[in-house]
């Protein structure tokens, strides 16, 4: 990705014309036209992918189309985006993904975010890969694919500490765990009232439980620290099979931060496999992941400090869940599937009994 800027943001997807397009994409691309369509089911962006037509003189062979994401149309969520989240994707591609290797699209250009909370991404089209289903799950092997694909990002920064001197990177303060603190009492307050019809007493009673621990549970266990998705499950990973193995890459780097590897981990297995599968595969799973991350040259994290970490984290589930519930808006699908995280992460909590580690 060059570092200099030759494109704007724009403001809508129709802005995006061919001429900004070659500007993104750099002299070596010759294209006649372009044509958009909208792709993905994110919460906080819009993507798009954007195929060149005519195209004549190109650097790689892969590049008929690439993938445009920018900032939401919906207003709440461009609003909920441009607090950091925005930010924080623009800078992982421009200034981290080179150091970690964790499978994601090449970036061809970044911009933003602007003022008023415009940025553009212009990324490599992963296709036919297809982009995972957080409502109907994955399979183990698709599973496993995507641990061993975690710990790429956790392995190579792996207790670095000048991950904490990077100033757009959050690594939680103990004001800020208060301020998540505060909110999300207020947040699981309104997401049991709208909730109420779809939520079991065993449910309610986690997530009251947990929500005034929050702020301690996000300073706890950060002796081990690395780069963390923060929103790792299958609707921000893209599956292909090749050559009869499964692959994933990683997109969506809104929530990245500074903390304890677990929770990417914990929220992963704990929400995207249906609850009787991670019970049968989940000690292979986390196995695969451990030794995954072990191949990056990490020495005293035993086995059993990771499924510590991996019970510990489990409480990504209903943090992230219930915020995301709050903060954006409501949508047919988007409520089942704030309510099937909500009650895979529960059940995994009693499973594992999570509590015990408040």
């Amino acid at each position: 990705m060059s570092e200099q800027i030759r494109a704007m943001p724009v403001e809508h997807i129709e802005e995006v014309s061919p001429d900004w397009m070659r500007r993104a994409l750099g002299a070596d691309v010759e294209f006649a036209d372009l044509i958009s369509k909208p792709i993905g089911t994110g919460q906080m962006a819009d993507s798009f992918r954007v195929e060149l037509i005519g195209l004549q003189k190109k650097p790689s062979a892969e590049l008929s189309s690439v993938v445009v994401k920018m900032q939401a149309a919906n207003e709440l969520a461009r609003l909920a985006g441009a607090g950091g989240s925005y930010k924080s994707e623009v800078s992982f591609y421009a200034d981290l993904a080179s150091t970690v290797s964790i499978r994601t699209p090449e970036c061809y250009y970044a911009t933003g975010p602007d003022e008023d909370g415009r940025f553009a991404l212009v990324l490599q089209d992963m296709a036919p890969a297809q982009q995972g289903d957080q409502l109907l799950g994955c399979s183990p092997e698709q599973a496993r694919a995507a641990v061993v694909n975690l710990a790429g990002l956790h392995g190579p920064r792996w207790c670095d500490p000048s991950l904490k001197n990077i100033s757009w990177l959050r690594y939680v303060t103990q004001v800020e765990a208060e301020y998540f603190q505060e909110t999300l009492v207020a947040s699981t307050k309104g997401f049991i009232e709208h909730y109420a019809d779809r939520l079991t007493e065993p449910e309610v009673h986690i997530l009251r439980a947990f929500a005034p621990k929050c702020g301690s549970w996000l300073l706890d266990r950060r002796e081990r620290f690395t780069l963390v998705h923060g929103d790792y499950r299958l609707d921000n990973l893209l599956f292909a099979n090749t050559n009869g193995e499964v692959s994933v890459s990683t997109v969506d780097w809104q929530t990245l931060e500074v903390g304890n590897p677990g929770r990417d981990l914990a929220y992963f297995l704990g929400n995207s496999l249906l609850p009787d599968q991670r019970r049968a595969h989940e000690q292979a799973l986390v196995r695969a992941y451990h030794d995954a991350l072990l191949s990056h040259d990490i020495e005293d994290y035993s086995f059993e400090a990771c499924m510590a970490d991996y019970r510990f984290g489990q409480f990504q589930g209903p943090l992230i869940t219930i915020l995301a519930a709050h903060g954006l808006a409501h949508t047919e699908r988007g409520d089942d599937m704030f309510i099937a995280m909500c009650s895979r992460a529960c059940e995994a909590i009693r499973d594992l009994g999570s509590l015990e580690l408040l």
